[in-house]
């Protein structure tokens, strides 16, 4: 699930700074500069938008499906990303963090893991915001933190952990929230093609994996009615703090997901959407890395 809400809301410690009240200075008195207090109103809204939202979706499925199924994992996971996005972000920065990515990465973990235990749910938070501050290259996260927590989680600890399944039940209402609501999100963000890419490419890689397994090609699409693959493609996938740069790698790296998601799936492997974008997310951001950085080195040569 995508744990940063907007290009505007930075996830320390990098040193771009949140469109909500805290623009330095020096970039209030540019000429023509808008001050923080004559901002519309979307402008101030806008990094609310997406935690409000998904809080909305974790409600409402608690509400209708006991999703929670009565511990409080989600909220020691929430409490957990928090606590550690402050003391990371102050010991690497110096600078109080905007709370909105880790609150989302919290609630993430909150969602996608099962267990009845409530160590996981710990473990997984402080595994996901760590790696915001220790996997980095030039300022840039390789992984989505909740992907690289959830993903390790599930391959180091199957026997106490299990990524949401069922919970939300199988009827539409579940579906249809989260197309809403995952829908507007992915609008404020200008990343709705990003999902809809990997829809297009997950429907026809499932003709091939109909073909192999000799299974109904409906049964194989039916999996993007899951409200675990909703959440997947809708929040996971598209966080704009781990995807690439420009919408043409942007839908390049969605079909490559769905792509190593279907070699997955065709071993079995039943975690097949959270490792294969575990496997996908860094080879193509640091891709992307040397890419640019061999061309503006090009650049300055020339």
């Amino acid at each position: 699930m995508s744990d940063a809400i907007s290009k505007s809301v930075p996830a320390a410690p990098e040193h771009r700074l949140s469109a909500v009240g805290d623009q330095p200075a020096a970039e209030s008195r540019l000429p023509g500069a808008i001050s923080p207090a004559k901002r519309g109103w979307s402008a101030q809204v806008k990094p609310y938008l997406a935690p409000f939202l998904i809080t909305c979706i974790l409600i409402a499925g608690n509400i209708q499906y006991g999703m929670l199924e009565g511990n409080i994992g989600t909220a020691i996971a929430i409490v957990t990303c928090i606590l550690m996005e402050l003391v990371l972000s102050l010991f690497a920065t110096g600078r109080w963090p905007h709370l909105a990515s880790c609150y989302i990465t919290g609630l993430s973990v909150g969602i996608l893991v099962r267990s009845p235990l409530l160590l996981p749910y710990l473990l997984c938070s402080m595994l996901s915001i760590s790696s915001k501050y220790a996997l980095r290259i030039k300022g840039r996260h390789l992984w989505n933190p909740s992907n690289l927590g959830v993903s390790v989680m599930l391959f180091l600890a199957p026997g106490i952990i299990a990524p949401l399944s069922q919970q939300w039940g199988n009827e539409i209402y579940a579906l249809l929230i989260i197309m809403c609501l995952g829908s507007l999100i992915l609008y404020t963000l200008g990343r709705v093609h990003i999902t809809l890419t990997y829809i297009a490419a997950f429907i026809v890689l499932s003709f091939l994996r109909s073909l192999v397994t000799d299974t109904l090609w409906i049964t194989e699409i039916a999996l993007l009615t899951a409200p675990a693959y909703q959440l997947f493609m809708f929040f996971m996938i598209t966080d704009p703090k781990t995807t690439t740069r420009t919408k043409t790698r942007q839908c390049a790296v969605a079909v490559l997901v769905a792509v190593v998601e279907t070699i997955l799936r065709l071993t079995r492997e039943i975690h097949a959407p959270y490792y294969a974008l575990f496997i996908v997310a860094p080879v193509t951001n640091l891709a992307e890395i040397w890419w640019d950085g061999r061309h503006a080195r090009k650049g300055t040569c020339n």
